[in-house]
């Protein structure tokens, strides 16, 4: 398979078109006790149609109780 030269920003373009989930873990520690553990999630995807932004989705109705 010849060697193949991708840029940037079509990688950056698959990448976005899919979704891409980054995790990772940090550990803090002295004399190997662990003192504090940090746990890292990110998802990051291009919004398009078929991906709304979530932010912009209208709020559930809520329904109204009124004592009777």
């Amino acid at each position: 398979m010849p060697q193949r030269q991708v840029a940037l920003i079509d990688l950056l373009d698959r990448l976005l078109s899919d979704g891409v989930v980054l995790t990772g873990d940090v550990i803090l520690s002295i004399a190997d006790i662990d003192l504090v553990r940090v746990s890292l999630r990110a998802l990051i995807v291009s919004i398009n149609d078929q991906n709304p932004a979530p932010w912009n989705a209208a709020p559930p109705a809520r329904r109204q109780f009124h004592d009777r």
